[in-house]
């Protein structure tokens, strides 16, 4: 499912909200998450899962093409952790 079939299914399922809300709706709770993760929060829908920030340390490569030695840095990446509920709900 795409951003805009999220914000399509929003309209099909609520009569109240017009196009722009339901866009609007939907970058809100993005940029909610966005925005707590960047500040080092851990975001919990219950039941849906958990967002966090895992931080990836600093290591030595190879560039398969040349064999050369390449230096990736340290770097963090959103974690997302599927609750016990949705788990559940796709494994029926």
């Amino acid at each position: 499912m795409t951003k805009s079939e999220l914000i399509e299914k929003i309209l099909q399922t609520n009569t109240i909200l017009n196009l722009k809300s339901s866009e609007m709706l939907v970058n809100t709770v993005f940029d909610s998450i966005e925005e707590a993760l960047r500040s080092g929060d851990k975001v919990e829908i219950r039941g849906f899962g958990s967002f966090t920030i895992r931080e990836r340390l600093g290591r030595e490569a190879r560039n398969p093409k040349s064999g050369e030695v390449v230096s990736i840095p340290s770097k963090k990446t959103p974690f997302f952790k599927t609750g016990k509920e949705l788990r559940e709900r796709v494994n029926c």
